[in-house]
């Protein structure tokens, strides 16, 4: 995992911490949760506070996520609300975290000046056994503490703010005025300065979590569709009334799903053509190919004419694992008709072809469950589902993750935007 570190293609663009102040309310936030302080005088956090280093240091990379579920955040500064999430086991702690952020700006930056917020995202079970518990979260709350107490001396001010005014005496009693005059020198003018963060609670909206293996839990007006391992305990057995089970093995199932709910966009040539999304499949599969055939090849310095030497080569190869010609003869199919008939296309190789709506809600998941049916293609699996492509990663031979670091480096970090836009129409 080196090489991705050190190409920042794992814990990149997150925060340095190392400000002597910020690492005591860090310090502050990891007692409350039971930790001893760190002894670093720098580290990095993303989104959540989640740190690399400190999960290091702690030896512990689930500090912050305890039980999978029921995730903490340490915040000391809004800036924190554009970075990554770099470690969770649910794929929208990011977007709720995001939301958190957003709906309560006032209430962070007031606060964040002079403490440091912690807590919990809490969900409604504590321990997920099985699906019935992951059906069971359709909202979250953020439970929110500060260090210094800050949001509690506000409240506090607040309530005796009330009495002065609706009590016609209140302002004779010193006590409570000299109560005050404490309070707002920690808090300032809760008047203008917004410290108590105003929502807290929001949907758990369709999601994937790493439980039993990898679960993906969608949910429309009048069903919540599961895809998963049908070996995970409750799958088929919890709410089977109000449950579309489907195994994520029965690839015409999850194709029929996606499709029938308008997650999808089927192969035309309105999009198809423009975004190269053929040309790049045929790209991944060549260089998995090569990988399997040649793991110790040094792929440095290869180019489109090393490539095509080495197709015509290996023909015999590249024929029996049919993707390459597949996606050619579908490329030609859509040039003279301008789609696909896919339902003459084998379910598997539909995955090949298909990407999310993009203005679908669900977008990033579908394509995160795309990749999982297209996993060779390392660049659809970082850009979407992260974890899948770090454990893909482990399994391949040096001069191939080399390759793939560089390939990334080139064609993705160079411009995200523009390549997510251009192949997968997400702005």
């Amino acid at each position: 995992m080196d090489l991705l570190y050190e190409n920042e293609l794992i814990y990149g663009r997150l925060l340095t911490v190392d400000q002597p102040h910020l690492i005591e309310r860090y310090n502050r936030a990891l007692k409350s949760f039971g930790f001893p302080a760190t002894k670093l005088k720098k580290f990095n956090v993303d989104r959540t506070g989640f740190s690399p280093e400190i999960a290091k240091e702690l030896k512990d990379p689930f500090y912050l996520d305890p039980n999978g579920v029921n995730r903490r955040f340490i915040i000391l500064t809004p800036a924190q609300a554009d970075l990554p999430v770099v470690h969770t086991q649910f794929s929208n702690t990011s977007q709720l975290m995001y939301e958190f952020f957003t709906s309560n700006s006032r209430a962070i930056n007031a606060l964040t000046i002079k403490d440091v917020l912690y807590g919990e995202i809490e969900d409604s079970v504590s321990v997920v056994n099985d699906i019935e518990d992951l059906l069971s979260i359709n909202q979250v709350e953020f439970r929110v503490l500060s260090a210094e107490n800050v949001m509690g001396q506000a409240a506090e001010l607040r309530l005796l703010v009330d009495r002065l005014e609706d009590e016609p005496d209140a302002w004779r009693n010193n006590e409570l005025i000299n109560r005050m005059v404490e309070l707002a020198k920690v808090t300032g003018d809760i008047r203008e300065n917004s410290l108590v963060p105003d929502k807290v609670i929001f949907r758990h909206r369709a999601f994937w979590t790493s439980h039993f293996g990898g679960v993906f839990i969608f949910v429309d007006d009048n069903t919540t569709t599961v895809i998963g391992d049908p070996s995970a305990p409750g799958f088929r057995r919890s709410r089977p009334w109000q449950v579309n089970y489907i195994s994520i093995k029965d690839a015409e199932q999850v194709f029929e799903f996606l499709a029938s709910t308008g997650r999808i966009e089927l192969p035309r040539a309105s999009w198809i053509e423009q975004s190269g999304y053929l040309e790049n499949r045929g790209e991944m599969i060549i260089r998995h190919l090569i990988q399997s055939l040649e793991p110790k090849r040094d792929l440095t310095n290869i180019d489109r004419i090393w490539l095509q030497t080495w197709i015509h080569a290996n023909a015999s190869l590249i024929n029996h694992d049919g993707t390459w010609p597949f996606l050619n003869a579908v490329k030609r199919e859509i040039g003279q008709t301008g789609q696909l008939n896919m339902a003459e296309t084998d379910p598997k190789r539909r995955f090949l072809v298909i990407r999310a709506l993009p203005r679908h809600p669900d977008a990033w998941l579908v394509n995160h469950l795309i990749s999982d049916f297209v996993a060779w293609d390392f660049l659809s699996r970082y850009v979407f589902n992260k974890p899948g492509f770090f454990a893909d990663y482990e399994s391949w031979s040096p001069p191939y993750q080399a390759h793939v670091v560089e390939t990334l480096k080139t064609i993705y970090l160079k411009d995200k935007e523009g390549l997510r836009k251009r192949l997968f129409g997400l702005g």
